[in-house]
């Protein structure tokens, strides 16, 4: 009963809080639809964490929707264990990546004051979410190996049913409690996505990947 409401209910729960509530904050508050950053506070920190995490982080989650778009191809691609071996390799150092980088964004935010300041509630809870996700993800690619493997044959299935509004949650119920927990918070954190600064993951134009430096000049006078 318990599996079922985790896994059966709650994804449904999730989505309809990320569209409906995406929908109510762009039109009561779209310019709030931003990754309100605070370069001007601090940079260097900021740059090296925002990279590395975003890097890390996006390439993780394209093999994840792979994975989930096209499985049969992708379980083809996995059955040679050289290409599972180099898939796994590669998922591991850009997890890595993405975990440095959201470290980074974490500290600064807690040793820089004047980044704590302007840093509110919703965010603190995004990081830890966001920090745990990434950890179970790490544990999970460390401690259960060959994941692009065993990946199609539970998950997958198990995310199939639900967009063909059939839940079928036999082939996730029997995995581990890491696995079960990293597959839940992909949907806690679909849930927070209308009330975080997530939503900027969904603004156009994409260009913060490889935008240039900002460049600020203070039209004042100086001070004698």
């Amino acid at each position: 009963m318990f599996d079922t409401v985790l896994f059966a209910a709650f994804p449904y729960v999730a989505v309809a809080l990320a569209v409906v509530g995406g929908i109510v904050r762009y039109f009561g508050d779209r310019f709030s639809f931003s990754s309100q950053s605070s370069q001007f506070l601090e940079n260097r920190v900021l740059f090296w964490g925002s990279v590395s995490w975003h890097y890390g982080i996006i390439v993780v989650l394209l093999a994840h929707i792979a994975a989930l778009a096209v499985s049969g191809t992708w379980g083809d691609l996995v059955a040679n264990p050289a290409r599972l071996y180099t898939l796994e390799v590669i998922g591991i150092a850009f997890g890595l990546a993405a975990l440095i980088g959201l470290t980074a964004l974490s500290l600064r935010r807690v040793l820089n004051a004047r980044v704590t300041v302007v840093t509110a509630k919703s965010d603190w809870a995004l990081l830890a979410v966001l920090l745990a996700q990434v950890v179970l993800g790490m544990w999970v690619a460390l401690g259960y190996r060959w994941g692009s493997d065993w990946y199609v044959h539970t998950a997958a299935p198990w995310v199939h049913s639900l967009f063909r509004l059939q839940p079928d949650v036999a082939t996730v119920t029997v995995l581990p409690w890491v696995v079960k927990a990293h597959m839940l918070g992909g949907f806690v954190l679909l849930a927070m996505f209308p009330f975080t600064r997530l939503v900027h993951i969904v603004t156009y134009p994409i260009t913060y990947l490889w935008r240039p430096y900002q460049v600020v000049i203070w039209n004042r006078r100086a001070t004698r």
